[in-house]
């Protein structure tokens, strides 16, 4: 493969160049405003209004699926050429709902930001690369039991390029309903499944595949998987900065990093506004012969964050605009996977930022417009009031190779769940007859 110069510097020191995925790109695919190829293109939120019981899209940009349980998801899909797979409109319909539940407006990647250790080369590889233009074709055997759907991408045509199918996912639930403590005696057991929405977009050698999986009791998973190949220019990593690879000890693979980042427009109930919380919980130890206690805290954040993960701490965005049946605002609770923070560059110094709502801000790094007073979302973090948030994730890893990695390379995957706090008012997958079990428990059980 010919290595030609399609990453720039953006003022970071010096840069390796890699191999393009494409070539002959447009300029306009790369820089400046990214081309939506569909009718529901990132726009400024609309005034806040009742779900509708399917998206506002065209069927081709339509994805409905009914899971388990009698759990529905809808959503819209548009391609981006620099981000890629963004969703839109996206709402959650289980038993017992007459109507669906909005839960996001928007959400695609922000930025996967690659800096390699020896300080030779840093790459932005949604904004400065293929990433976008470079989606690949998917086989049916990739997709099974599922629809491959066409994306119409600019320099690159028609690609078969976007699965959504659903995948076995193990126990939804296990309840061995004791009777000698007054239970039925019955054994309660499922097996669920998730939605899978993916797509694969090549960056130079790497092969980045971005999934969504969507689950029968309201919770959404986000992952990207790194594979393809190691950079074969990047066997010099020397001095602790690599792993030797193949016989001896003569090439050593560049370690780096993979900082991804994605962007969250939350839109609960169909209102873009809500609130954000934070808790925290201290464990004290015991006096004497007791027990070790727990105070949990909640902290409103009422303005502008950067927030790092600790242990015993989580985020969650609340709806201002629903409640579920027992009268609680719905919301979703932050569960974010492994990460290796990364000190090297401010905007990968924290784990979560909450921003209020600026249309310009739209990539963690390397933004490209020149009035969002910033090129990086902790620029953005400036003390504004937060009633319409928007919220970053960040999900580090370090990447030294090992001897399996070649080839092809194993993927590597790194993400983070939202999962609903009183989106509903009992477990959504609950039988039929345990559905009077809300509340305290009857006779112990």
């Amino acid at each position: 493969m010919p290595e030609t110069p399609t990453r720039t510097s953006t003022g970071r020191g010096p840069r390796r160049r890699r191999a393009s995925a494409l070539s002959g790109l447009a300029v306009t695919a790369l820089l400046g405003t990214a081309l939506a190829t569909s009718p529901a293109a990132q726009a400024a939120p609309a005034a806040p209004q009742r779900a509708a019981a399917a998206p506002a899209c065209s069927a081709a940009y339509r994805i409905e699926q009914t899971l388990d349980g009698g759990t529905t998801w809808r959503m819209c899909w548009h391609y981006n050429t620099l981000a890629g797979l963004v969703l839109d409109d996206v709402s959650y319909q289980p038993k017992g709902e007459a109507t669906p539940i909005k839960v996001l407006t928007s959400a695609r990647l922000a930025q996967v930001h690659v800096p390699y250790d020896d300080g030779q080369a840093e790459y932005d590889d949604i904004t400065g690369t293929d990433f976008g233009v470079a989606l690949q074709n998917l086989r049916p055997a990739e997709c099974p039991g599922g629809t491959i759907k066409t994306v119409k991408v600019p320099d690159n045509g028609d690609v078969k390029g976007l699965c959504a199918t659903t995948r076995a996912r193990g126990h939804a639930y296990r309840l061995s309903d004791d009777g000698s403590t007054g239970g039925s005696g019955k054994l309660y057991s499922a097996q669920g499944k998730d939605l899978l929405v993916y797509t694969v977009n090549k960056a130079s050698w790497y092969e980045y595949i971005t999934e969504w999986r969507f689950s029968s009791d309201g919770t959404i998973t986000s992952n990207v998987g790194a594979t393809g190949a190691l950079s074969p220019y990047d066997y010099d990593g020397t001095d602790g900065k690599g792993w030797p690879i193949g016989k001896g000890a003569t090439a050593y693979a560049e370690s780096h990093s993979h900082n991804v980042f994605w962007r969250l427009n939350f839109g609960l109930d169909g209102s873009p506004k809500a609130k954000v919380e934070q808790y925290d919980s201290k464990v004290t130890p015991p006096r004497g012969p007791g027990s070790p206690t727990t105070k949990t805290t909640r902290t409103p954040v009422t303005k502008e964050l950067a927030g790092d993960v600790k242990d015993m701490r989580w985020w969650r965005v609340v709806s201002k605009a629903g409640k579920n049946k027992d009268g609680h605002p719905r919301s979703y609770e932050f569960v974010p996977g492994r990460s290796n923070k990364y000190p090297g560059r401010s905007f990968t110094r924290h784990d979560v930022y909450f921003t209020e709502y600026n249309k310009c801000e739209q990539y963690a790094s390397d933004n490209l417009s020149d009035h969002c007073g910033g090129k990086s979302v902790d620029k953005w973090v400036g003390g504004q009031t937060l009633t319409h948030p928007v919220t970053w994730v960040n999900i580090g890893f370090h990447h030294i190779a090992r001897d399996e990695d070649q080839q092809p390379m194993p993927v590597h995957w790194q993400g983070f769940s939202l999962a609903p706090r009183d989106v509903t008012a009992m477990n959504p997958l609950t039988p039929a007859d345990l559905a009077d079990r809300n509340g305290v428990p009857r006779n112990g059980s």
